[in-house]
This record gives C-alpha cells, sequence and structure tokens, in this order.
C-alpha cells in the first residue's frame, strides 16, 4: 500500500478509499490518523459554514424584502423558503447545530447587508447594524418582515 500521507496529498479520492478499507478491515494502526482527524473536524467546520452560507442568502433576501418592498418579487420570495428549508433540513441531520445558530446570524449578517445593498443600490447604512429578526422569525415559515417605506 502507498504511504497514506503522501497518498492524502497526490489522490485525495485513492487516499479516502484506502483508509475507508483500512476501516472496514480493522486496520486501525495503518490509518493516516493526522489527516483523518483533520478531515473529521473538516466536516464539522463544512457544516457550519453550510449554516452560515444558508443564513447570509436568507438574510439578505429579508433586508430586501424589508427595505426594497416596491421590488418584491416571487424569486425573493422562492429563495426565503428555500434557504428556510435547508437550515431546517441541516438542522434535522445534526440537530447539534442548532446552538450555533446565534453565531451563524451573527456572523452571517454583515455579509447579509452587504449582499442586500449591492443587490438593491442602496447604502449600507440604510441596513440596521445589527439583526432586528429573532432567530424564531428568520426561521418561520410565514414570516416576511414588515416594508419600511
Amino acid at each position: 500500500m502507498p504511504n497514506l500521507a503522501k497518498l492524502y496529498e497526490s489522490d485525495y479520492d485513492a487516499w479516502f478509499q484506502a483508509n475507508l478499507n483500512l476501516l472496514r478491515n480493522s486496520q486501525f494502526t495503518e490509518l493516516d490518523l493526522e489527516h483523518f482527524i483533520e478531515e473529521l473536524e473538516d466536516m464539522s467546520k463544512k457544516s457550519r459554514r453550510e449554516l452560515a452560507n444558508r443564513m447570509v442568502i436568507l438574510l439578505a433576501h429579508l433586508l430586501k424584502w424589508q427595505y426594497q418592498p416596491t421590488n418584491i418579487s416571487s424569486s425573493w420570495r422562492g429563495s426565503i423558503l428555500e434557504q428556510r428549508l435547508q437550515i431546517k433540513r441541516e438542522l434535522r441531520f445534526s440537530p447539534s447545530l442548532k446552538p450555533y445558530l446565534p453565531d451563524a446570524v451573527l456572523n452571517a449578517y454583515p455579509d447579509a447587508i452587504e449582499l442586500a445593498s449591492k443587490e438593491t443600490g442602496l447604502d449600507k447604512n440604510v441596513f440596521p447594524k445589527t439583526c432586528t429578526y429573532s432567530i424564531e422569525q428568520i426561521l418561520a415559515e410565514d414570516f416576511f418582515p414588515a416594508p419600511i417605506k
């Protein structure tokens, strides 16, 4: 079997399959533990990033809905509903992500302002500095913020 550490650098899929076979055969001492642990940590981070990315899009569309009501479109509504659905799906598959929701909102909000500003042409200062929506509102199927005129 090739050196797994080198294989990790040159052919990720082959490295993955080799480690998978070692696990299936209970050959634990042969595993590339350093990279294996790294990959497991990355899997957890990936779920959190996915949550944050979806939150950026959802918050941006909620801001657009509220601050540019004359341009409300079915695609905005569709995007809001889709992001909520995907966030809830992530939480259903990984309930342990739920405690990260406040951080996800906090970290996503500045990017959501940036995105909403670019997509609407509104100055970033039009939007509140901190998110005014509760997590319950953000995820509620029937919540669409009242328009600011």
